[in-house]
């Protein structure tokens, strides 16, 4: 290891990319934020005045710089496509909100263009990185609830302002792609990456043409299943239940835990209920400084991109089983 630094760029100044993923990068020591870009440059320089870099007018700009190493990428999905395809034209690694892309097509087409140059390319998954997580997945594999048999998994909350981008289906809105894919994410960490959709409902506002509401059946191919539902049309939850043959084991802030939460594992058995608070984690900090520790150092610079197809898959398939609807560009 060496004292190198990742030079990070930041293609657009989404608000919740200043609340977690941006102050995640300032704070990281291996991490220098060079700039960030807007089409607005009032935007851009009240940002870059926030964060301490520099503002730049245009995206293009931005990643015209040879002073940035990596990129990260906080676009509405349907505009993933283009820049984060320019930005590994450009040589620079990218970290992409979620979802990557609206499609596996587009997924593929990036995934393919990194791996051509050499690049990594990573999906904003933070929940992931939370060290809850890994004490689900302990318990599991110390046989605390014997085999795994089914995963529930439910991300919604209350209706968006009217002018919310997530109301927009040209930059690819919808509650699939925002609450959604948290759910689909789950299924593939808990049930594997065989994971399959079964079948699947959503809900479509007829004003803005968005889907609102959903749910999906998965199952990987020894008949392990997972219910999967998710919405903005309703109270808040976000929750994971892992439901064994000998108990089961549940979280109530599965995809979102604030850095300093102590989240409270549920592990049910029988006629036993222990509930475990766990240490707070800071999971963005964690993903950003797993990105800049894999592009300056070299790493699994495959595996993001397997992950990225495969969850590509899932959000294709949801959309075949409840109808179908061309995504914009699809």
């Amino acid at each position: 290891m060496t004292d190198r630094v990742l030079n990070v760029g930041v293609v657009g100044c989404a608000a919740i990319a200043q609340r977690t993923t941006i102050p995640a990068l300032v704070a990281d020591p291996s991490v220098r934020l060079v700039a960030v870009a807007s089409r607005s440059r009032d935007k851009a320089e009240a940002v870059a005045r926030k964060f301490g870099c520099q503002a730049v007018t245009g995206y293009a700009a931005l990643l015209a710089r040879d002073d940035i190493d990596a990129v990260y990428v906080p676009l509405p999905p349907a505009l993933h496509a283009e820049w984060v395809g320019r930005a590994l034209a450009e040589g620079k690694h990218v970290l992409a909100e979620k979802p990557l892309a609206v499609d596996r097509t587009e997924a593929a087409e990036l995934v393919t263009a990194a791996h051509a140059a050499g690049l990594l390319l990573m999906e904003n998954f933070a929940f992931l990185h939370h060290g809850q997580h890994d004490a689900v997945r302990a318990l599991i594999d110390e046989g605390a609830i014997g085999e795994v048999r089914h995963i529930t998994a439910e991300f919604g909350f209350p209706p968006l302002p009217p002018g919310d981008i997530r109301h927009d289906p040209a930059l690819g809105g919808g509650a699939l792609l925002d609450a959604g894919v948290y759910t689909l994410r789950a299924a593939s960490l808990y049930l594997g990456p065989q994971v399959a959709v079964h079948g699947a409902v959503l809900r479509t506002d007829p004003g803005t043409k968005v889907d609102v509401a959903g749910a999906a059946l998965v199952a990987d191919p020894a008949g392990r299943t997972g219910q999967l539902t998710f919405g903005f049309d309703r109270s808040y939850r976000c929750a994971c239940t892992i439901w064994g043959s000998e108990g089961s084991i549940g979280l109530d802030r599965a995809f979102t835990a604030p850095p300093t939460m102590r989240p409270v594992l549920r592990l049910q058995r029988q006629d036993h209920l222990e509930e475990r608070t766990l240490p707070a984690g800071h999971q963005f900090a964690s993903l950003v400084s797993l990105f800049a520790r894999t592009a300056l150092h070299g790493g699994d610079l495959k595996g993001p991109g397997e992950d990225i197809l495969r969850q590509a898959e899932l959000v294709d398939a949801v959309l075949g089983a409840a109808g179908g609807r061309a995504r914009p560009g699809a």
